[in-house]
């Protein structure tokens, strides 16, 4: 039987076995540290799962702040739940995971940190895919709860979009993606055959490593579409997480050591196809997401930063860079080991945006190919020749102007190398969709995109300063009306031949174009109207109507003074 018809045989398995009621056989590995304004929901969370969970092991990393003794408080009501403290304090989540993992007696496990939660139904939906596809692991979709806006970010969704059942990971290399350990159920025996366990002791990023260690043993893997863990993202926290606390290089110095042995791992175990692509993530999602809070950081720690890179992308073979050499994150990253000092980098900021934007200049070889810099010549971009133009870095400059009619927005599409004169590009959608809640949407016009003169055709070999341009009002009253606010501005280009290409724009920063702004208004009195940049250069618009949003914005000013 061919790979297809078995995914499908066990997917219809999976959905007989959905209708079933679990019997008790998952344990639930709880860790935290000095978290007890939140580990008690946590444990809850697991608890209330229903009759599936038969036991819940609450690990505390030595805590100081009467995490136990709330735990052991509820266990007493709860014999489910089973504390266990460690003496000392790890310094990372891989220890008390693997001490949990120690005391778990039940056929299989999942695990959860103390300031998330899993939502009702997670256990049994996940226990119902594994057993009724036979299979070793079961995993379904995380979403990311922004807080305390409560907006939700879904993590992996291509992944998690259908029910699936995949026989071995080197099937679905996309596995490789999710790096997370907690949106899946695991059978406690597969795990303890190969040995398959946490690093231990202080090493950030222990997931990476655990789930290379899980694909390289080759499990049959169960894929649901249900939302099985809810992760709390809580930014202005005095304690940030390893995963958002970037402000200090050796944060990224454990991400590159994460991912080598991840690959070392899946290359050892014979899964190469498996180990290529987590060297491609790397590059297409941890090396753009840094580079593009580069320019946060101060000059020690881009020198630092840009050495530890040039380090760890100096491993990589002529295979891993000729997959898709166009693509922003190989570009960035042949940029960096082709220069021994941090250059471009606004540029290279922009590149790393998603989606990707390739900023002027436009440089050319000596014979006429297309380079990254007259500095980095090195760095061909012909690969961008062959790119299709709905995968092309286009670059879409944008700039407010307040005046006597109102707010205008001014946008400007730059050509490629001919490329994008080729594709013939008409017109321009205009949107804005609000930051925390993401299905709030602005739908401005949709604009004519006129050529500048002397707009080269496809066979060009200058065509570095022709644009196509476009202006349209901004409807402030419209963003003011869900209150104070953020907005992303969003662009869709539409091409000759019907294709079309969704880009965010560059905020220009010239004299004066991200000064606040007071606009009267019959409505509101007043909105305060800021535009300003994001970390990936792109163009946002934070709206403030009326004297309590004008309070709030004074407010939020003092406090960051005061701070």
């Amino acid at each position: 039987m061919n790979a297809e018809s078995e995914t499908a045989r066990d997917t219809e398995g999976h959905a007989d076995g959905h209708r079933e009621r679990p019997s008790a056989e998952v344990a639930v590995v709880v860790i935290g540290y000095d978290d007890a304004a939140h580990v008690t929901d946590a444990v809850r969370s697991a608890l209330t799962q229903g009759p599936a969970v038969r036991e819940v092991v609450a690990v505390d990393d030595c805590s100081r702040d009467g995490s136990v003794g709330l735990l052991e408080r509820l266990s007493v009501s709860e014999p489910r739940l089973k504390v266990i403290r460690r003496r000392a304090n790890s310094g990372g989540c891989g220890t008390p995971r693997n001490t949990g993992l120690d005391a778990v007696t039940s056929p299989y496990v999942m695990f959860l940190d103390s300031d998330d939660v899993l939502p009702p139904g997670a256990v049994d939906a996940l226990l119902a895919a594994a057993e009724g596809a036979h299979a070793e692991v079961a995993g379904g979709l995380c979403v990311r709860r922004e807080l305390p806006s409560g907006r939700e970010v879904p993590w992996q969704p291509r992944l998690y979009a259908l029910h699936a059942v995949v026989p071995r990971p080197a099937q679905r290399t996309r596995l490789v993606h999710d790096t997370l350990c907690v949106n899946k159920l695991y059978r406690t025996a597969f795990l303890r055959a190969h040995g398959i366990r946490f690093p231990e002791g202080r090493f950030p990023y222990e997931d990476v490593v655990f789930t290379a260690r899980l694909l390289a043993a080759a499990p049959r893997i169960a894929l649901i579409p249900d939302r099985v863990y809810v992760w709390h993202v809580r930014r202005s926290q005095a304690r940030l997480s390893i995963s958002l606390d970037r402000s200090g290089v050796e944060n990224w110095r454990a991400r590159t050591e994460a991912c080598r042995q991840a690959y070392e791992v899946l290359l050892g175990a014979g899964q190469k196809e498996l180990a290529r692509t987590a060297r491609a993530k790397f590059l297409d999602h941890d090396l753009r997401m840094y580079v593009r809070e580069l320019g946060l950081r101060d000059a020690a720690y881009r020198r630092a930063w840009w050495d530890l890179t040039r380090a760890h992308l100096a491993e990589y073979d002529a295979d891993d860079w000729a997959r898709d050499p166009a693509a922003p994150g190989r570009l960035i990253g042949r940029v960096v080991l082709a220069s021994p000092e941090p250059c471009d980098l606004p540029r290279l900021r922009e590149l790393a945006a998603r989606p990707a934007r390739l900023n002027p200049p436009y440089a050319r070889a000596a014979d006429g190919t297309p380079v990254w810099s007259d500095a980095v010549p090195q760095v061909s971009l012909e690969p961008l020749r062959a790119r299709p133009v709905r995968a092309l870095p286009l670059a879409v400059d944008a700039e407010l102007r307040p005046g006597a009619r109102g707010t205008r927005l001014r946008l400007r599409l730059h050509e490629l190398y001919g490329r994008v004169a080729q594709a013939g590009p008409e017109t321009v959608n205009v949107e804005w969709r609000h930051r925390d809640d993401g299905d709030v949407v602005i739908h401005g016009a949709t604009l004519t995109l006129a050529p500048c003169a002397g707009v080269p055709g496809a066979d060009d070999t200058v065509g570095s300063s022709c644009t196509w341009s476009a202006e349209t009002a901004v409807d402030l009253l419209a963003l003011a009306a869900p209150g104070a606010g953020t907005w992303d501005l969003r662009l869709r280009i539409r091409f000759r031949d019907g294709a079309s290409r969704d880009v965010t724009a560059h905020a220009l920063t010239g004299a004066g174009l991200l000064r606040r702004r007071a606009v009267p208004s019959a409505r509101h009195g007043v909105v305060l109207v800021q535009p300003y940049t994001t970390h990936s250069g792109a163009l946002a618009l934070r709206v403030a109507p009326g004297v309590r949003g004008v309070l709030s914005v004074v407010h939020a000013r003092l406090r960051r003074l005061l701070h």
